[in-house]
């Protein structure tokens, strides 16, 4: 849509969420959604509702992510859009080591109390350093549940803007990751956490 305004698109996506909505009696929130496939990690899919990021995952590939997203989110209309350029700029940012943290609207509004208490303990993990599971699970206000603040952050649906990858086992090892260990370790030694 070159050369539309602002208001003209959002015309646009009105009539087509209408339509939508006439042929499948679905009505559910539109998410936009957009693919990086040129990042030093690989293929990255993102998708953002109206308050904001919802999704930022490794993937193979658009259709892997489009079947993620239909899965998850089957009552939403998935449209792909370059709205998203806000997210792939700050992106862009982070890999180029120009600014390695996100100021970035996030929406976890459909995840659990927990571990959205979790994410945002994470998110305020600052570039370089780390934390453990256990020091995530008290700072979400449960220092108990190591565990379950691992499983929260095995599930974290935007992950690099809340950085999961910096949090590690008490023993200082890396534990798991979503995107896999050799991810987890690029991002530490890119944000240098680790030597």
């Amino acid at each position: 849509m070159t050369g539309t305004t602002a208001e003209e698109r959002k015309a646009i996506e009105r009539i087509v969420r209408g339509a939508f909505g006439a042929l499948t009696g679905r009505r559910g929130e539109a998410l936009r959604y957009a693919m990086m496939d040129d990042t030093p990690v690989g293929v990255l899919g993102l998708a953002a509702g109206a308050r904001g990021l919802r999704h930022l995952s490794f993937v193979r590939g658009e259709d892997e992510f489009l079947e993620r997203l239909l899965a998850e989110h089957g009552d939403a209309q998935i449209l792909k859009s370059a709205e998203l350029d806000e997210v792939r700029r700050a992106l862009d940012r982070y890999f180029s080591g120009k600014r390695l943290d996100f100021d970035l609207t996030v929406d976890l509004g459909d995840l659990a109390p927990f571990h959205q208490r979790v994410l945002g303990a994470t998110a305020k993990i600052p570039a370089g350093r780390v934390a453990t599971y256990m020091q995530v699970a008290a700072r979400a206000g449960s220092p108990k549940a190591s565990r379950a603040a691992g499983n929260a952050l095995h599930n974290n649906p935007v992950a690099i803007v809340v950085p999961c990858h910096r949090v590690l086992r008490t023993d200082g090892s890396l534990g798991g990751y979503g995107g896999g260990l050799p991810i987890k370790e690029w991002l530490l030694r890119h944000e240098g956490a680790l030597l």
